[in-house]
């Protein structure tokens, strides 16, 4: 008789832990499945993943959690998308953006088709083809305070304290959706007879039966990798971060502006984050070892730190290591591997939480109810997330290999030999066509082909496009409509600056859905 499976143990807390357990359980909890996070005392999180996407504005809302509360208790932001200074070369200022919204295209109407013909040399593309750009650049909100909880006038993510938002994602898992927690180190783990798991032991002298298991031990993979011993897959080869260090910088001001995106800003060795919170900034420098050791990063951070501010950063800075790559299986038997123990690369366009998203939607959406169903699940979700890992290199990868900076760790990115077979490709390819779906044909891709478009145009990438006739039918058509375009996304600029809407939702909190 095939085991029913009911009782779902996370092993490990963090936002992996918690964001998974809190949307099993919410989604799940009319199904009488159990949810049960173990989280040891002594294993501190990481807490510097402050960026997401758009898409857990979804997650939240799935889950139930107030999108008023990130901004009260967890001292949240508005993210709008990314802005990138000075990637392209060495001694010229540069800037361009990747915002959160895509270009503005209908059946008669495509912006960046229009850019590539007539404006392109008047107009940076992400200001040629949505308003979202001009909102990032005047630290604009993508909604103002009559517009419902986690709907949206512009597309955005969020910024948040991660400490903070882990602290209140877990008062809410527990209290209001019923996840059980249990605080202790996991001592022992129990197999079947056919390899499956099938309990836990803990050095509180409990032992924990489940029917699956999900492992969000961090880089510890105490499950998937401790356990399991399923091989990780190293990307070290074309992704060579390897080291990042993180501080805390207070605002000049109480009502600092607030900026609606994070800024990445290029260097010699590595490129530095600079995140705007509510109450203080958070700034890091990402780097490779094998061309910065660690007191000349620090050294590159604080030069940084003085050139942008003239606040002294708030305590000791944070130095984190990471091994670039992924497992060669995420799913084994009854065992899912969750955030950093499934994989990491490096904090370029936040792809850390979406994976995360990524997974625990997956695991919710096609839940195996018996054990019989669990080699299916297993098979589909290995496939998918192993090239969606592929899609996170090679779109990080792609910010790397336009750049003519010229130093050696730039020059080492630019090396044919640290490119994937498929993005040199891809590269070869969009000399003369525009990414396109069938670039990443596989379903609910990471990457719209739009990302990449912001990436190429924003560096400055050589194309030439040979048009159909129906394309520049098009072309003539986007012209004549272009100027209503614009007068659209002006009227976006009236939308409050970041600080004071979010000083008004301090105040009357955000209209419900």
């Amino acid at each position: 008789m095939e085991k029913d499976i009911k009782h779902i143990v996370v092993v490990g807390g963090g936002t992996a832990g918690w964001l998974t357990a809190s949307l099993i359980r919410a989604e799940l909890a009319c199904q009488s499945i159990e949810v049960t996070l173990i989280e040891s005392p002594d294993i501190p999180t990481i807490g510097v993943g402050e960026g997401t996407w758009p898409s857990m504005r979804q997650t939240l809302a799935r889950i139930g959690f107030p999108e008023s509360l990130l901004f009260t208790d967890c001292n949240a932001s508005f993210k709008q998308g990314s802005l990138f200074l000075n990637w392209s070369n060495d001694d010229v200022p540069h800037r361009y953006h990747h915002p959160f919204t895509a270009p503005w295209q209908t059946s008669s109407i495509d912006t960046s088709l229009f850019w590539s013909q007539r404006a392109k040399e008047t107009l940076p593309f992400a200001h040629a083809v949505n308003a979202q750009a001009r909102l990032i650049e005047m630290n604009i909100a993508p909604k103002d305070i009559t517009t419902p909880e986690y709907a949206a006038i512009h597309n955005y993510g969020y910024h948040f304290d991660a400490g903070l938002f882990i602290k209140r994602l877990t008062e809410f898992a527990v209290s209001t959706l019923g996840v059980r927690r249990i605080t202790a180190n996991v001592t022992h783990i129990h197999e079947d007879s056919d390899g499956f798991i099938s309990s836990l032991s803990t050095d509180e002298r409990e032992q924990i039966d489940g029917d699956f298991f999900i492992d969000c031990s961090g880089q510890h993979g105490l499950l998937i990798d401790k356990h399991s011993q399923i091989p990780f897959i190293s990307v070290k080869r074309e992704l060579f971060n390897d080291r990042a260090i993180a501080l805390q910088v207070p605002y000049e001001e109480t009502n600092s502006p607030i900026a609606s995106a994070t800024v990445a800003t290029a260097y010699e060795n590595g490129w530095v984050w600079d995140i705007g919170l509510q109450h203080r900034r958070g700034i890091g420098f990402v780097y490779s070892t094998q061309f910065c050791s660690d007191e000349q990063a620090l050294s590159q951070l604080h030069n940084h730190i003085q050139y942008v501010t003239n606040q002294s950063p708030l305590g000791k800075p944070k130095f984190i290591q990471f091994n670039p790559g992924y497992r060669e299986k995420f799913w084994h038997k009854n065992i899912l591997a969750i955030g950093m123990a499934a994989g990491f690369v490096e904090p370029l366009e936040a792809s850390a939480l979406v994976m995360i998203e990524q997974a625990a939607k997956f695991f919710v959406d096609h839940f195996p109810h018996t054990q019989e169903q669990l080699a299916l699940c297993e098979t589909r979700y290995n496939h998918l997330t192993t090239e969606r890992w592929r899609d996170i290199v090679d779109f990080l990868k792609l910010h790397y290999v336009l750049s003519k900076r010229t130093s050696d760790y730039w020059l080492h990115h630019h090396s044919p030999d640290t490119h994937s077979p498929r993005l040199t490709k891809w590269l070869t390819h969009w000399k003369t066509h525009r990414p396109s779906r069938f670039d990443l044909p596989q379903i609910e891709s990471l990457f719209p082909s739009a990302s990449f478009e912001y990436i190429l145009h924003g560096m400055g990438f050589e194309q030439q496009l040979y048009l159909t006739q129906s394309e520049r039918a098009i072309v003539e058509q986007t012209e004549k409509e272009y100027g209503n375009l614009i007068n659209e996304a002006k009227r976006l600029l009236n939308l409050p600056t970041n600080r004071s809407l979010l000083n008004k939702i301090a105040i009357h909190g955000l209209p419900k859905i």
